[in-house]
């Protein structure tokens, strides 16, 4: 398994994911011991859907633009790399743990 960190890029900050689809409500259900973020989404895998609701959950959460977020690998899987321009990475952390069920 990859470890990914949520770290500071040159234009925002980084953060891995884990998603799982067709869940009853969109939540962010934990942060794993190798800091992925695991997402619950109620979107379908197929035809993008979990992306665009990943994106929007993400934006909403973050409180930042759809525009500003963006998947830079892993599309087509559970685990995916989120780029968030414009937002450090200390500033991710403390509003995905503020949303922690």
């Amino acid at each position: 398994m990859r470890k990914y960190r949520l770290h500071d890029g040159k234009k925002g900050a980084a953060l891995a994911v884990r998603v799982t689809p067709r869940a009853s409500h969109n939540e962010i259900v934990e942060i794993m011991s190798d800091h992925t973020v695991k997402i619950h989404l109620t979107a379908p895998a197929h035809e993008g859907k979990a992306n665009e609701e990943l994106i929007k959950f993400l934006a909403g959460v973050l409180g930042a633009p759809k525009s500003h977020i963006d998947i830079v690998a892993g599309a087509s899987g559970r685990d995916k790399l989120i780029s968030v321009l414009d937002m450090d990475a200390e500033e991710v952390h403390s509003r995905i743990v503020g949303h922690l069920k």
